[in-house]
């Protein structure tokens, strides 16, 4: 059961606001309330989110985990910013891939936590034949790898997931461009 202040209350916003309260009442049908406002002599201005253009590229890059799904997101995303990318869920196949032909890519994406290889140690092998390669390595551990530890091993950038499109594209020219 209420305290009966609820219109009251109402009547006195409505008021503080110049406005006023029609109210009619028929029975068996129920009670209607109008709330009248005084009219904006302005329009309120729209508010829109600023556009953020997106670093865009068009170097091959190698991407690695071993979740599909995440794979194919991150082919999607990059593909989306005009790069050329190879997924691979198989970090020992994606080292041979590397092995095979070392100058065709530009860049390694990698994750950290993978069975068989981890990325740290697929970043390593990667590095080992060809030391200029820019690597990202991406990860949901932020404790298990240190920024100085990963550029002993050649690892340029550390990037915590989930990744965002813009997050990712940031990074990728970023490193990219450093080189």
């Amino acid at each position: 059961m209420g305290t009966g202040m609820g219109l009251a209350v109402v009547h006195g916003i409505v008021r503080g606001h110049g406005g006023a309260i029609t109210a009619s009442s028929t029975p068996g049908r129920g009670s209607s309330f109008d709330m009248l406002f005084p009219r904006v002599a302005y329009e309120i201005p729209k508010r829109t989110a600023p556009v953020l253009e997106m670093p865009k590229g068009q170097e091959l890059i190698l991407f690695v985990d071993d979740e599909a799904v995440l794979v194919d997101l991150g082919k999607q995303m990059l593909e989306s910013l005009g790069y050329a990318v190879v997924g691979e869920t198989d970090p020992k196949v994606a080292f041979q891939r590397f092995k095979a032909e070392p100058d065709k890519f530009d860049m390694v994406i990698t994750d950290l936590t993978m069975p068989g290889l981890t990325g740290d140690a697929l970043a390593k092998s990667i590095v080992g034949i060809r030391p200029d390669i820019p690597i990202i390595l991406v990860t949901g551990f932020s404790e298990r790898e240190t920024q100085e530890h990963a550029g002993n091993m050649g690892i340029r950038e550390i990037v915590m997931k989930p990744l965002t499109i813009l997050d990712l594209a940031s990074v990728v020219r970023r490193v990219l461009d450093q080189c």
